[in-house]
Protein backbone atom coordinates (compact mmCIF):
# COMPACT_ATOMS: atom_id res chain seq x y z
CA UNK A 1 0.00 0.00 0.00
CA UNK A 2 1.24 3.23 -0.83
CA UNK A 3 2.68 5.53 2.02
CA UNK A 4 -0.01 8.39 1.62
CA UNK A 5 -2.57 6.38 0.77
CA UNK A 6 -6.10 7.15 2.88
CA UNK A 7 -7.46 4.47 4.61
CA UNK A 8 -9.99 6.40 6.23
CA UNK A 9 -13.19 7.48 4.15
CA UNK A 10 -14.57 10.85 4.45
CA UNK A 11 -18.07 12.30 5.10
CA UNK A 12 -19.01 14.67 2.77
CA UNK A 13 -22.31 17.00 2.67
CA UNK A 14 -22.61 19.77 -0.30
CA UNK A 15 -24.85 22.79 -0.29
CA UNK A 16 -24.80 24.94 -3.53
CA UNK A 17 -25.14 29.12 -2.78
CA UNK A 18 -28.17 30.26 -4.91
CA UNK A 19 -27.25 33.64 -6.75
CA UNK A 20 -29.84 35.62 -4.73
CA UNK A 21 -27.85 34.38 -1.88
CA UNK A 22 -24.62 35.64 -3.58
CA UNK A 23 -25.64 37.87 -6.00
CA UNK A 24 -23.05 37.78 -7.89
CA UNK A 25 -19.84 38.46 -5.04
CA UNK A 26 -17.53 35.98 -4.55
CA UNK A 27 -16.70 38.04 -1.06
CA UNK A 28 -20.69 37.81 -0.28
CA UNK A 29 -19.81 33.59 -1.05
CA UNK A 30 -16.96 34.59 1.59
CA UNK A 31 -18.62 36.07 4.00
CA UNK A 32 -21.24 33.83 4.09
CA UNK A 33 -19.15 30.74 4.74
CA UNK A 34 -17.51 32.37 7.49
CA UNK A 35 -21.03 33.57 9.58
CA UNK A 36 -21.77 29.47 8.94
CA UNK A 37 -18.37 28.74 10.57
CA UNK A 38 -19.75 31.35 13.32
CA UNK A 39 -22.05 28.89 13.94
CA UNK A 40 -20.77 25.15 14.38
CA UNK A 41 -18.68 24.24 17.03
CA UNK A 42 -15.02 25.06 16.77
CA UNK A 43 -13.59 21.92 16.14
CA UNK A 44 -15.56 21.64 13.19
CA UNK A 45 -14.77 24.98 11.43
CA UNK A 46 -12.03 24.29 9.39
CA UNK A 47 -13.86 21.17 8.03
CA UNK A 48 -16.42 23.66 6.37
CA UNK A 49 -15.04 25.07 3.09
CA UNK A 50 -16.16 26.89 -0.12
CA UNK A 51 -15.30 25.82 -3.79
CA UNK A 52 -17.05 28.59 -6.14
CA UNK A 53 -20.74 28.99 -4.79
CA UNK A 54 -20.21 25.38 -2.93
CA UNK A 55 -20.25 24.98 0.93
CA UNK A 56 -18.59 22.06 1.83
CA UNK A 57 -18.33 19.69 5.11
CA UNK A 58 -16.08 17.24 4.69
CA UNK A 59 -14.49 14.92 7.83
CA UNK A 60 -13.29 11.26 8.42
CA UNK A 61 -15.62 8.35 9.02
CA UNK A 62 -14.03 8.41 12.39
CA UNK A 63 -16.36 12.12 13.34
CA UNK A 64 -19.45 11.09 12.43
CA UNK A 65 -21.58 12.43 15.26
CA UNK A 66 -19.68 15.60 15.31
CA UNK A 67 -20.44 15.44 11.25
CA UNK A 68 -24.21 15.08 11.88
CA UNK A 69 -24.32 18.16 13.52
CA UNK A 70 -22.88 20.07 11.67
CA UNK A 71 -24.70 19.31 8.90
CA UNK A 72 -27.76 19.90 10.49
CA UNK A 73 -26.46 23.69 12.03
CA UNK A 74 -25.40 24.22 8.58
CA UNK A 75 -28.71 23.15 6.84
CA UNK A 76 -31.27 25.26 9.08
CA UNK A 77 -28.76 27.84 8.38
CA UNK A 78 -28.95 27.39 4.50
CA UNK A 79 -32.77 28.19 4.88
CA UNK A 80 -32.45 31.34 4.86
CA UNK A 81 -29.15 32.28 3.88
CA UNK A 82 -30.64 34.49 1.28
CA UNK A 83 -31.98 36.61 4.29
CA UNK A 84 -28.34 37.50 5.80
CA UNK A 85 -27.49 40.90 6.46
CA UNK A 86 -25.23 42.33 3.61
CA UNK A 87 -21.45 43.46 5.57
CA UNK A 88 -19.29 46.51 4.34
CA UNK A 89 -16.91 44.88 2.17
CA UNK A 90 -19.87 42.89 0.68
CA UNK A 91 -21.77 45.73 0.04
CA UNK A 92 -19.02 47.39 -1.49
CA UNK A 93 -18.18 44.49 -3.58
CA UNK A 94 -21.19 43.38 -4.95
CA UNK A 95 -22.23 47.39 -5.90
CA UNK A 96 -18.65 47.93 -6.80
CA UNK A 97 -18.62 51.43 -4.78
CA UNK A 98 -15.93 52.86 -2.56
CA UNK A 99 -15.48 53.02 1.21
CA UNK A 100 -15.29 56.67 0.98
CA UNK A 101 -18.92 56.69 -1.26
CA UNK A 102 -20.55 54.15 1.27
CA UNK A 103 -19.93 56.34 3.70
CA UNK A 104 -21.37 59.57 2.27
CA UNK A 105 -24.67 57.95 0.87
CA UNK A 106 -24.91 56.03 4.26
CA UNK A 107 -24.91 59.84 5.88
CA UNK A 108 -27.27 60.98 3.73
CA UNK A 109 -29.90 58.04 3.66
CA UNK A 110 -29.31 56.85 -0.18
CA UNK A 111 -27.93 53.97 1.71
CA UNK A 112 -30.33 52.97 4.22
CA UNK A 113 -28.80 50.52 7.23
CA UNK A 114 -30.95 47.68 8.57
CA UNK A 115 -28.84 48.05 11.95
CA UNK A 116 -25.84 47.70 13.64
CA UNK A 117 -23.32 44.87 14.54
CA UNK A 118 -20.88 44.54 16.77
CA UNK A 119 -18.17 42.06 16.39
CA UNK A 120 -13.86 41.11 17.95
CA UNK A 121 -11.35 41.06 16.62
CA UNK A 122 -9.54 37.89 15.77
CA UNK A 123 -7.49 37.29 18.52
CA UNK A 124 -7.69 40.90 20.41
CA UNK A 125 -10.16 42.36 23.00
CA UNK A 126 -11.06 45.33 20.74
CA UNK A 127 -14.54 45.31 19.24
CA UNK A 128 -16.27 47.27 16.31
CA UNK A 129 -19.10 48.13 15.27
CA UNK A 130 -20.56 48.48 11.74
CA UNK A 131 -24.08 49.30 9.86
CA UNK A 132 -25.03 45.89 7.93
CA UNK A 133 -27.68 46.19 4.58
CA UNK A 134 -30.74 44.82 4.16
CA UNK A 135 -29.91 42.17 1.19
CA UNK A 136 -34.02 42.58 -0.68
CA UNK A 137 -32.57 46.29 -0.41
CA UNK A 138 -28.83 45.92 -2.23
CA UNK A 139 -30.35 43.75 -4.87
CA UNK A 140 -32.94 46.71 -6.00
CA UNK A 141 -30.06 49.14 -5.72
CA UNK A 142 -28.14 46.70 -7.95
CA UNK A 143 -30.68 46.09 -10.46
CA UNK A 144 -32.01 49.55 -11.16
CA UNK A 145 -28.24 50.88 -11.70
CA UNK A 146 -28.62 53.37 -8.80
CA UNK A 147 -25.00 53.87 -7.77
CA UNK A 148 -24.32 55.26 -11.37
CA UNK A 149 -27.31 58.09 -10.89
CA UNK A 150 -26.11 58.89 -7.47
CA UNK A 151 -22.71 59.30 -9.13
CA UNK A 152 -24.21 61.56 -11.62
CA UNK A 153 -26.03 63.67 -9.27
CA UNK A 154 -22.92 63.92 -7.05
CA UNK A 155 -20.42 64.94 -9.73
CA UNK A 156 -23.04 67.86 -10.92
CA UNK A 157 -23.50 68.89 -7.34
CA UNK A 158 -19.43 68.84 -6.81
CA UNK A 159 -19.81 71.23 -10.03
CA UNK A 160 -22.19 73.15 -8.60
CA UNK A 161 -20.77 73.59 -5.52
CA UNK A 162 -16.97 74.46 -7.13
CA UNK A 163 -19.09 77.33 -9.33
CA UNK A 164 -20.65 78.93 -5.98
CA UNK A 165 -17.23 78.81 -4.34
CA UNK A 166 -15.24 80.22 -7.46
CA UNK A 167 -18.48 83.30 -7.48
CA UNK A 168 -17.95 83.63 -4.24
CA UNK A 169 -13.97 84.43 -3.66
CA UNK A 170 -14.62 86.23 -6.49
CA UNK A 171 -17.36 88.48 -4.58
CA UNK A 172 -14.78 88.58 -1.52
CA UNK A 173 -12.11 90.19 -3.47
CA UNK A 174 -14.51 92.34 -5.44
CA UNK A 175 -16.03 93.64 -2.17
CA UNK A 176 -12.34 94.52 -1.13
CA UNK A 177 -11.54 96.83 -4.27
CA UNK A 178 -14.93 97.96 -4.27
CA UNK A 179 -15.55 97.10 -8.02
CA UNK A 180 -18.67 95.22 -9.45
CA UNK A 181 -18.84 91.59 -10.10
CA UNK A 182 -20.67 90.13 -13.14
CA UNK A 183 -22.55 86.60 -12.17
CA UNK A 184 -24.25 84.04 -14.75
CA UNK A 185 -28.17 83.57 -14.15
CA UNK A 186 -29.59 80.46 -13.49
CA UNK A 187 -29.86 78.90 -16.72
CA UNK A 188 -28.55 81.43 -19.04
CA UNK A 189 -24.92 83.48 -19.85
CA UNK A 190 -26.67 86.51 -18.93
CA UNK A 191 -24.30 88.62 -16.15
CA UNK A 192 -25.72 91.42 -13.51
CA UNK A 193 -23.96 93.89 -11.67
CA UNK A 194 -23.69 92.40 -7.67
CA UNK A 195 -21.87 95.31 -5.98
CA UNK A 196 -22.45 99.22 -6.63
CA UNK A 197 -20.03 101.86 -5.58
CA UNK A 198 -21.80 104.90 -4.66
CA UNK A 199 -25.09 106.02 -5.49
CA UNK A 200 -24.25 107.60 -8.38
CA UNK A 201 -23.31 104.45 -10.15
CA UNK A 202 -26.51 102.74 -8.51
CA UNK A 203 -28.78 105.53 -10.39
CA UNK A 204 -27.00 104.72 -13.59
CA UNK A 205 -27.09 101.62 -13.35
CA UNK A 206 -30.79 102.47 -13.75
CA UNK A 207 -32.07 100.45 -10.88
CA UNK A 208 -33.97 103.33 -9.52
CA UNK A 209 -36.33 103.67 -12.53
Amino acid sequence: MPKHEKTDVELIRTWTLSPAATMGSAVRAKGILQELQSRVPAASKKSLALDGSDIILAMSASEKAVFNAAAAIVARAMEYVETLPVIPREIQDILAIKVGERHRWLADGRLPSAGTRTVRLNGRARRITFHVFDPKVVEDLLDRGAVDAWREADAEAKAENRRKAAYTAKLTRSLKKGKSVKAPAEGSEEVYRTELVGWEQFGRDGLLR
